[in-house]
């Protein structure tokens, strides 16, 4: 392929002016034709700063999907609509990007892995965590097998006080839930892509309100509407895989702790650990003795010169749409995604019942 792609945004806020659109305009097999918002004037705004001189505005993401012309679209609107926009966009013909998580249930993310099988287009999910370069170098790491069998790993999404007070995050309708469903699907991602296992056996959960009704309490982006929190505050899972291996997931926006990671793993395997914790670490035994090496990642080495580096953001647009031009796989598999979504309802599932859910 050697035209450009033509490309269409689906839901022109926070993430697509923070994240994608920088990064998509900086390729030069992308033409950014088509915005479309419920909000018009956002819309209006994404296209005159990232469109081409003919781009298009819309209001309704269907009257987009009927430009034939489109080949690649973005879904990047609140989770309750993920699945519903992707699967229109395959069904009329265009490659899918749609934001983490993959769905609001499993069920639609099973939906969404069926409409790309029966159209042939290609859809991936925005894990961007996985183009950062310490998750970048621990994969190469792990699937080289320099760790073993990694049997258990813990997942890290903690904030202590980040609640976000924009746009439909504290609402459980529009997002499926809180910090678990948001970020907690960034870790879970992370660790589960570090030890390439995709099989769960059983998920036991816990979910916490205990700090969202909290009036004008201290937070990153001020205080949080009580009356408007209606998903949890933080949220734990105990994965256990086929393989028996045993996965501990945390996730918060508001917890009292001073342990604070976020789209960060723990790995330990038969022949060797690595964590995220500070900067990318790598332990071990060798010749009757302990070490740990932690890994520099910085692209410099030269006096005054840092060295050119890629933006996890960048990267991840890149690569995206290389698999499309050169036709090949995405880095974040829709199968890989799927079962992010299977564990974390799992999760919120336990918690509501007490008891173990269980997968066949």
């Amino acid at each position: 392929m050697t035209k450009s792609l033509k490309l269409g945004i689906i839901g022109c806020g926070g993430i697509a002016n923070g994240k994608h659109l920088p990064s998509l305009s900086k390729l030069k097999k992308v033409e950014l034709v088509a915005f479309c918002d419920i909000e018009v004037s956002k819309a209006e705004q994404a296209a005159k700063q990232y469109g081409t001189v003919d781009a298009k505005v819309y209001e309704d993401y269907r009257n987009l999907l009927s430009d034939d012309s489109i080949d690649v679209i973005h879904v990047l609107t609140p989770n309750i609509s993920h699945a519903e926009i992707s699967i229109a966009a395959m069904e009329a013909g265009k490659h899918v990007l749609c934001e983490k998580p993959m769905a609001k249930t499993s069920a639609e993310a099973k939906e969404m892995l069926e409409a790309a099988e029966r159209t042939g287009k290609k859809l991936t999910i925005g894990y961007d965590n996985r183009f950062r370069p310490d998750s970048q170098h621990l994969h190469k790491i792990t699937s080289r097998g320099d760790l073993g069998e990694i049997y258990f790993a813990k997942a890290h999404a903690i904030r202590r006080r980040a609640v976000p007070t924009w746009g439909v995050f504290l609402d459980e309708e529009k997002q499926g839930g809180g910090p678990l469903i948001d970020i907690g699907t960034h870790a879970l991602d992370l660790t589960l892509w570090m030890m390439n296992n995709y099989k769960p056996k059983s998920v036991m959960g816990s979910v916490y309100h205990k700090l969202g009704k909290n009036e004008n309490a201290a937070n990153a982006w001020g205080p949080w509407d009580p009356e408007k929190f209606t998903v949890e505050d933080s949220a734990f899972g105990f994965i256990t895989m086929e393989n028996g291996a045993t996965i501990s997931l945390e996730a918060s926006w508001a917890l009292n702790t001073l342990d604070v990671d976020e789209a960060k793993c723990t790995l330990s395997g038969t022949e060797g650990g690595a964590d995220m914790k500070d900067g990318l670490r790598i332990n071990g035994e060798d010749m009757g003795n302990l070490y740990t090496t932690k890994v520099e990642l910085g692209a410099g080495g030269v006096a005054y010169y840092e060295g050119a580096s890629e933006s996890n953001a960048d990267l991840e647009a890149r690569l995206w749409i290389d698999s499309i031009i050169n036709d090949t796989e995405p880095t974040v598999k829709p199968e890989q995604a799927y079962v992010v979504t299977q564990i974390l309802e799992a999760i919120y599932e336990s918690a509501k019942t007490g008891k173990a859910v269980y997968f066949d």
